[in-house]
């Protein structure tokens, strides 16, 4: 399903070194107009690491889902019980979580290995080691949703959805566009930029790989909340920038319009002339994830995944390690997304869209 990058870059590297530092240097400038390139996402998923059987990240197992807790809480002990103090009870606390106490044991993640990216440059307790050996890795989402069978089991069936909805559905088309930029090998400012695109990704025949070269109509109108602005550098082929903040779209099931919130984003990028590769690493709104995930699934098809929607949120609230309310409590946890770029060339509008600048986009602070 995946596009084989690194089989991209070993030949990449084998022609490089076939036809000598001419050809190198050419190669970092491939894909370049006018001081710009553009990248279309095509793979998207949370970072989670995985061993065969989650063996090492959950050695006591992954957790049940909300059907394994309804039988806790409503046992069939022949006590008659309402629909409205049972499954409509439950359907509330899913969009009205709490923080109260619950009868059952809800697991995190407890292996010291995590991808991601270190997003507060400190190494501290709760901080992950990366597979590589980098310490200093922040990652709680990862540490709050990786014990979850739907994230991490031998098919991860929300990972899968969230993906193949990612790539198929033109609402969720993600693109960046590289400004500033003389040489994709080094360079030391770059301006980063996002938009969200509209028009279907380049595929080959089989449908699961995704080429370089295609077309992406920017999406100024509606798409204008998922305009971000980043200022970055190329050091060896790979663009990190600095933070801010980033929205990302991204429906499901039901066509619902969700959207992931990053505060203090960054890029981390391994780039080509054809393809990019790495992360989006930054702090996860937990209410705005949670919401996304409620209004783009559903509890029948959470539980598939062994999903408990007010059990991850009791874990969001323990978790979080960022963005303080008013009262001291974080908002947001850190995290880090494994994505994937195909080389598009990138079309703005020839008129700029009228729009309401003075009229705020109403935001639900989270619990």
């Amino acid at each position: 399903m995946k596009y084989r990058f690194g089989v991209a870059l070993a030949s990449l590297a084998f022609g490089a070194l076939g036809a000598g530092d001419s050809f190198a240097a050419e190669q970092a400038k491939a894909g370049i107009t006018n001081r710009t390139i553009g990248y279309v996402m095509t793979l998207r998923e949370w970072s989670i690491y995985r061993t065969p059987g989650a063996k090492q990240e959950c050695p006591h197992g992954v957790n049940d889902g909300e059907r394994e807790q309804f039988k806790i809480l409503y046992p069939e002990d022949g006590v008659q019980r309402s629909v409205i103090d049972t499954q409509l009870k439950w359907e509330g606390e899913t969009w009205h979580p709490t923080l109260t106490p619950e009868p059952y044991e809800y697991r995190q993640v407890e292996g010291k290995v995590s991808k991601g990216l270190n997003l507060d440059g400190k190494t501290g307790p709760n901080d992950f080691v990366s597979p590589d050996g980098e310490k200093g890795i922040d990652n709680q989402l990862y540490r709050a949703i990786g014990c979850i069978a739907g994230y991490n089991n031998s098919q991860p069936y929300m990972t899968f959805f969230e993906g193949n909805a990612a790539r198929r559905n033109n609402f969720n088309r993600v693109l960046i566009e590289i400004t500033d930029v003389d040489d994709l090998a080094n360079d030391p400012d770059v301006t980063v930029t996002t938009y969200r695109g509209l028009d279907n990704l380049l595929a080959d025949a089989t449908g699961n790989n995704f080429l370089p070269g295609g077309t992406q109509r920017v999406d100024a109108r509606f798409g204008k909340e998922f305009i971000s602005t980043f200022k970055g550098k190329i050091v060896d082929g790979t663009l990190t920038t600095e933070t801010a903040d980033l929205r990302l779209p991204l429906t499901i099931a039901f066509d619902s319009t969700g959207v992931h919130v990053m505060k203090g984003a960054r890029f981390q990028l391994k780039l080509t002339g054809d393809y990019a590769q790495g992360y989006i690493g930054g702090y996860a709104d937990a209410w705005a994830w949670y919401l996304q995930m409620n209004s783009g699934w559903s509890t029948h098809h959470t539980n598939y995944g062994q999903l408990s929607s007010p059990s991850l949120w009791r874990l969001f609230a323990k978790l979080a390690d960022g963005y303080p309310d008013e009262k001291g409590h974080n908002t947001a946890l850190s995290a880090a997304i494994d994505v994937q770029f195909a080389r598009a060339y990138i079309i703005h509008p020839d008129k700029p869209v009228a729009t309401d600048e003075t009229a705020p986009r109403p935001e639900r602070a989270a619990r």
